[in-house]
């Protein structure tokens, strides 16, 4: 089977990326397979940016063919922030619960209506030498909640409320979340371009 590399070094992210692409016919590794990956700084102004840094980054270093994600969390009361800094939002090295009581502590303030905010994933497949032939964007709409609820997933889970839903991202079944989620949607994109580049592997 065709090496296809996942480049994160986040478990959470690493297994949810693994579960939805489980489908497709890809030997699946992850960054800590391969010794001596130099980290890859996401200096990028967008998801999409950052998700193009890393995959292209990484499948230079590896040379294998590479898929990245950048995700965060858009809150349109706070001008679409944390965004592009979800995972440094309470600063570096901080925990996802500090993440969280940050984000509350900011909209402590803001009522249920005003308390609409978005998951933003890009995903970006990038081939041996680098070159980026593949860009997706999901989007799941939704609301913030005003405390922590459930016990799954990772990162803002936890107090993000999907539209149509009124649990949180960590209270649904994981198989119930990856057909939500904004990573599915991004990866549902990107999946027609990995499943012809395996057909033209196997033509060629």
């Amino acid at each position: 089977m065709t090496p296809l590399l996942i480049a994160t070094w986040n478990k959470g992210k690493r297994r949810e990326l693994q579960q939805l692409l489980s489908d497709l016919p890809f030997a699946l590794m992850g960054l800590d397979d391969i010794p001596g990956l130099e980290p890859v700084l996401e200096t990028g102004g967008t998801f999409v940016e950052n998700a193009s840094l890393k995959a292209s980054g990484y499948a230079k270093q590896s040379g294998l063919l590479t898929l990245a994600d950048d995700s965060g969390l858009e809150v349109d009361a706070l001008k679409g922030a944390p965004g592009v800094l979800s995972a440094r939002y309470a600063g570096e090295g901080a925990s996802d619960r500090q993440r969280v009581e940050k984000l509350l502590a900011d909209l402590s303030n803001v009522e249920a209506s005003g308390r609409t905010a978005r998951f933003v994933s890009a995903v970006a497949t990038a081939i041996s030498n680098g070159s980026i032939p593949n860009i997706s964007v999901g989007i799941c709409e939704g609301r913030i909640a005003f405390e922590p609820q459930g016990t799954g997933g990772f990162g803002y889970d936890s107090i993000f409320i999907p539209a149509g839903s009124e649990m949180t991202f960590a209270e649904l079944p994981p198989e119930i979340k990856n057909q939500i989620s904004h990573r599915h949607s991004a990866l549902e994109k990107a999946h027609k371009f990995l499943r012809n580049l395996t057909r033209d592997s196997a033509a060629g």
